[in-house]
């Protein structure tokens, strides 16, 4: 059955950009005849706000848009992003890192190279082979050939070896987009080592969200296209778990006056759910949707017909991923 999900992380109240995403994911489970689940993503408590989970759901209740299940938070499960980090840790795929973001800068200066301006920290492996009497910060997934040619866990949990089902000859990962088509990235080259628990102990975005969309049972995943560049980090953990790779679409996004993503950190205005036919119109309009006047049930309605034609059931098949090589 399909199982779609949307997860805001309660940092602040749902906004323009946050609506477009959550509207897309609400409609392509309909469209599908299939379930929406809410995800509160907390895992960094540092940023929550206290109480910011009651609003988000509040406003999109008020906006039509409501779980068919419990919301789940992250908040709660720790134990099962802990067993997920000593699985990899038992198959040599994640090991402790000792490096600040200070050093990793220092390591790339070194040879010359600086990192470009709001450009990925791509860290170098430093501590790939040891800590050498160095303490432990943070824990990091191995991404580089040796690791993905070695590991048996795949195979341990009836899938093929990792490098055979995520990468292809040149360590890249492929998978296809159902908006956006085909995709590839090498992780090794473009990210390198990435970080599954922080410094501060708290579990990375990455490492969570592929153990909750498995227990979850998600099997599509829309999201803003600001996200996209994640996938293939968690297809590589996907793989290295033994875990499914969900359909993606990722959708376009609202961005601010300066030409940036329109986001909580820029100053984006909270909806206002007072009058929910306007709000869901603005996303509805990002999406390439009709704008829609009477009730907020034909709306819906109408909205889940036009998105089922593009991406749902009567839509033409696309597939997960792309094949390797």
């Amino acid at each position: 059955m399909y199982r779609g999900r949307f997860a805001p992380s309660p940092t602040g109240p749902l906004h323009a950009g946050s609506l477009v995403a959550a509207l897309a994911s609400w409609l392509d489970a309909r469209a599908h005849a299939g379930q929406w689940l809410v995800r509160i993503e907390d895992v960094d408590s540092t940023r929550c706000l206290p109480g910011m989970d009651r609003l988000i759901l509040q406003q999109l209740a008020a906006l039509g848009l409501v779980s068919d299940q419990p919301p789940v938070y992250q908040s709660q499960r720790h134990a099962r992003y802990q067993a997920a980090l000593d699985q990899l840790v038992a198959h040599k795929l994640a090991y402790p890192c000792a490096c600040s973001r200070k050093d990793i800068e220092e390591a790339w200066a070194a040879q010359g190279t600086q990192r470009a301006r709001h450009g990925e920290l791509i860290y170098p492996g430093t501590c790939r082979n040891g800590l050498h009497g160095r303490s432990a910060r943070a824990w990091r997934m191995r991404v580089d050939s040796r690791a993905t040619e070695s590991s048996d866990i795949a195979s341990e949990s009836g899938h093929e070896a990792i490098r055979e089902v995520a990468f292809d000859s040149d360590g890249v990962v492929h998978w296809t987009d159902r908006r956006l088509g085909a995709q590839s990235q090498n992780v090794a080259r473009e990210v390198g080592d990435f970080v599954l628990r922080r410094a501060d102990g708290l579990f990375a975005y990455q490492l969570a969200v592929v153990v909750d969309d498995a227990d979850q049972h998600i099997t599509h995943v829309v999201r803003g296209e600001d996200l996209a560049d994640n996938t293939a980090r968690q297809i590589v953990l996907q793989r290295a778990l033994g875990l499914p790779t969900p359909n993606y679409l990722h959708t376009p996004l609202v961005l601010a006056v300066n030409g940036e993503k329109l986001s909580k950190q820029n100053g984006a205005a909270a909806l206002d759910t007072g009058a929910p036919l306007t709000a869901l119109n603005a996303a509805a309009r990002t999406l390439d949707l009709s704008m829609q006047t009477g009730t907020l049930a034909h709306a819906l309605a109408v909205w889940t017909a036009q998105w089922d034609a593009r991406f749902g059931t009567t839509s033409p098949a696309v597939p997960t991923q792309a094949p390797a090589g």
